[in-house]
């Protein structure tokens, strides 16, 4: 069980009491009305992930991550994002894809197994998720060297400068493929940040037990700069992940950011984190929820008129029925459809294979018959 009260020294600039402080390296640009439009994007992103873990109970999904707690972390990195950007995300990176305009219905259509990722990278200049644990950081950093050789790096030009975003989690940090991405982009000066959510557990394993020094010092290693940065604080995410991306686009390099925040949901719907850690350590954190604390400031110190809470809840109310509608619409998983858009052209081997599994389908169908 993570300590409940570390002493974590990390970038801040809303404490969880919803109180502006200052930090001397890192300070938010953007005014009241930029921070109403984060509030309302947390707010949409956790409905979305509410209501898909509500549609996977009810047998709509196979599957799905939830990100309940890091929604914060998720819309500072997002909203940082210039449009040429590129995003390489893990599995639960909801929140970032709806900054760059993914549908969720696609999100849930991945999630339903009717189709292996819809959305075009291209257009939104986000990947498609990642299943296998780690491989999306030498994707990220393979690509920022491409990016880097079509001198899209330190020309001056903000419409063209490039900067990739490689998302993992801390389980990730463990994994070989994230150490050899942290060892190319280094040797290469590649501009690209590596964005670890540390939600301090790695299904059922804490992070004290995986790394014994915090995962944003493992930088320092490898050559490049480190900071942790309050994960449940959007502004202190944003203002972080703003500076470190531009480090990128003007072709200073890699560079590792540790938002620390905490998973407040389960791993995924088959897990139960009753098992493996203790109500009063989800307790703590919920006083640290990322939401609250700008609805805090909001009321507060920004003086918002309750209409804009009315009109982002009755948003998000529609933004439900939307999903549960457009889910149900959805059509049934066709097993045998996992095995397009594996090649381009498909090989016998493979065709054999998707012969052999559906004659294995229809077997039950003839024993029902």
């Amino acid at each position: 069980m993570p300590d409940l009260d570390p002493a974590v020294d990390y970038v801040q600039l809303l404490t969880p009491e919803g109180e502006r402080v200052e930090h001397p390296d890192y300070s938010f640009d953007g005014d009241d009305e930029a921070i109403r439009g984060l509030y309302r994007d947390m707010v949409l992103t956790r409905r979305l992930d509410v209501e898909a873990t509500a549609l996977q109970r009810h047998g709509e999904l196979g599957l799905w991550a939830q990100l309940l707690g890091q929604e914060a972390a998720q819309i500072g990195a997002g909203r940082a994002l210039r449009r040429q950007d590129f995003v390489f995300p893990t599995y639960r990176e909801h929140g970032v894809a709806w900054c760059r305009g993914v549908d969720p219905l696609q999100l849930l259509g991945l999630f339903r197994g009717v189709d292996q990722g819809s959305w075009d990278p291209t257009e939104h200049n986000f990947h498609l998720y990642t299943i296998v644990i780690g491989s999306q950081m030498l994707h990220a950093t393979g690509y920022a060297m491409g990016v880097q050789r079509d001198g899209a790096v330190g020309t001056g030009d903000p419409d063209r400068d490039t900067a990739v975003v490689a998302h993992f989690g801390d389980g990730a940090s463990s994994q070989g493929d994230v150490n050899e991405a942290f060892v190319f982009a280094a040797s290469y000066q590649a501009p690209v940040v590596f964005f670890c959510q540390n939600n301090q557990w790695a299904i059922s394993e804490p992070t004290t037990r995986q790394s014994v020094i915090p995962i944003y010092r493992r930088a320092d290693g490898f050559g490049f700069p480190g900071i942790r940065v309050d994960g449940n604080d959007v502004l202190a995410t944003y203002a972080v992940m703003q500076t470190a991306l531009q480090r990128a686009r003007d072709g200073g390099g890699p560079t590792l950011v540790e938002a620390y925040t905490y998973r407040m949901g389960a791993h995924t719907t088959t897990d139960d984190p009753t098992r493996y850690r203790h109500s009063d350590e989800v307790e703590h954190w919920k006083l640290k929820d990322p939401i609250a604390r700008v609805e805090s400031y909001l009321r507060r110190g920004a003086g918002t008129d309750q209409s804009f809470f009315d009109q982002v809840a009755a948003e998000a109310e529609e933004l439900g029925v939307h999903l549960r509608e457009g889910c149900k619409a959805l059509p049934e998983p066709v097993v045998t459809d996992l095995f397009d858009k594996v090649f381009t052209e498909t090989p016998a081997e493979l065709e054999a294979q998707r012969s052999e599994y559906a004659d294995y389908l229809a077997s039950f169908e003839e024993v029902g018959a």
